[in-house]
C-alpha cells in the first residue's frame, strides 16, 4: 500500500491562545512538511483547495509546483481540485506542468468539493451542482487523451480541433475521482475506470465497504478490470510517541474545528467522548502511537483491500513541529511497518 499526507493548509485561530498565523509562514511550513514527507519516504502528499479564510491554499498547483523543486520521490496531487468550479483546460494544462517540473511525478484529484464558497466566486450556478461535474471530468478526461480536443457541453464553451499544451510526461496524467460517500459517485468513478479516493472523517468505517463493493461492480459492468484500478481511503490522523500524547496533543485542535464546521451545518457538539470513541479499532480517527496507527491501518485494510492510504493531520491550529513529528513517525515507524509495499508504484514513471 502507498502512505501518504495530504492537508488544507488549515491557519485557524489557536483554541489556546486565539493566535493566527500568517497565510505566508502558513505556505512556508507547508513546504517544509511536503519536504520532510519527501525525505522520510512516504509515497504521495496531497494539497487540497479551499476558498475560505481558515485555509491558506486556494491554488494548489502553485503549491505543489513549488514543493517539486524541494522533493525528489514523492508524488504530488491535489486533494482536491473542485472540478465543477474550475476550467478543465487550465486545470490539465497546470497540473500537465506540474508533472513536467516534477518529472512525471503529478496527479489530480478530481471532486465536487465539500464547501461552496468557489461557485458563486467563478460564476456559477449551484443549481448545475451535479452536471458541472460530470461535464468537467468528461472535458478534462478528453485533454489528457489527445493533443488537439473537439468537444461541447451544454455548461462550457466548445472546443473546435484546438490544442492544449504543454503535454505532461505521464500517458495518461493520473486523474482520480474523490467522494464523500454518494453512491453515484462512486459509480462514476468505476464506470470510467478512474482510481476512487473516499474520504472518511466520521462514523465506522466498515460502513463504506458496500460502497468500495458497488465501485468494483460497476467498474466490472463497464469493461474494466477492478484488479487494476487504484482505491485510496483519506482520513484524518496524528501520530505522537504514545497514545496519551497523541490525543492530548490532537484533541483541541481538532474539536475546535469540528465544532466550528458542526456550528455551520447543524451538527451537534463534539466532545472528548465523541473523540476517544472515534479513535478506536472501528473508529474513523487514526491517532495514536506508531503501533495504534498501524493496527488500525492493518484493520480497515483488511475491510477494502485499497491500494493507498493518505493521512490529514494539520486540521485547525495545529503547531508546524506537531505535524512535523507526526510525518517523521509517519514515515520512519509507521509506514516500514504497516503493509507490504507495493512491488511496483502506483503510476511508475514514464520517463
Amino acid at each position: 500500500m502507498e502512505l501518504g499526507i495530504y492537508t488544507f493548509a488549515d491557519m485557524a485561530p489557536s483554541p489556546h491562545t486565539g493566535e493566527r498565523i500568517s497565510p505566508a509562514q502558513r505556505l512556508r511550513n507547508l513546504i517544509e512538511e511536503i519536504e520532510l514527507a519527501d525525505q522520510v519516504g512516504l509515497d504521495v502528499f496531497g494539497v487540497g483547495e479551499h476558498h475560505r479564510p481558515e485555509y491558506a491554499v486556494s491554488a494548489p498547483a502553485v503549491v505543489l509546483a513549488a514543493a517539486a523543486e524541494r522533493t525528489r520521490k514523492i508524488r504530488l496531487t491535489s486533494a482536491v481540485t473542485v472540478l465543477s468550479s474550475d476550467d478543465p483546460v487550465r486545470v490539465f494544462q497546470n497540473f500537465a506542468t506540474l508533472d513536467l517540473l516534477s518529472g512525471g511525478r503529478a496527479e489530480i484529484m478530481a471532486g465536487r468539493g465539500s464547501f461552496i464558497e468557489s461557485f458563486p466566486l467563478f460564476g456559477y450556478d449551484l443549481d448545475d451542482y451535479e452536471p458541472l461535474f460530470a461535464e468537467k471530468l468528461d472535458l478534462l478526461l478528453r485533454l489528457r487523451e489527445s493533443e488537439r480536443v473537439t468537444w461541447s457541453g451544454q455548461l462550457r464553451p466548445t472546443l473546435d480541433d484546438l490544442g492544449v499544451y504543454p503535454r505532461p510526461i505521464q500517458s495518461p496524467l493520473p486523474v482520480w475521482v474523490a467522494v464523500g460517500g454518494t453512491p453515484a459517485s462512486v459509480v462514476r468513478a468505476g464506470t470510467l475506470g478512474l482510481p476512487l479516493a473516499l474520504a472518511i472523517i466520521g462514523g465506522e468505517p466498515a460502513r463504506f465497504a458496500p460502497l468500495i463493493k458497488l465501485y468494483r461492480q460497476a467498474s466490472q459492468q463497464a469493461g474494466h478490470d477492478p484488479a487494476i484500478l487504484p482505491v485510496g481511503i483519506n482520513s484524518h490522523g496524528y501520530v505522537a510517541d504514545t497514545s496519551q500524547q497523541a490525543a492530548d496533543e490532537f484533541f483541541p485542535d481538532y474539536a475546535s474545528m469540528m465544532n466550528k464546521l458542526g456550528r455551520e451545518r447543524g451538527w451537534s457538539g463534539f466532545s472528548r467522548g465523541n473523540f476517544d470513541a472515534s479513535r478506536s479499532l472501528r473508529g474513523a480517527l487514526l491517532v495514536g502511537s506508531p503501533e495504534e496507527v498501524i493496527e488500525k491501518i492493518l484493520y480497515q485494510h483488511k475491510i477494502f483491500g485499497h491500494q493507498r492510504f493518505l493521512m490529514q493531520s494539520s486540521l485547525g491550529a495545529m503547531p508546524h513541529d506537531k505535524i512535523m513529528h507526526s510525518i517523521e513517525l509517519f514515515g520512519t515507524k509507521v509506514a516500514p511497518s504497516s503493509v507490504v509495499k507495493p512491488a511496483k508504484p502506483l503510476f511508475p514513471p514514464d520517463l
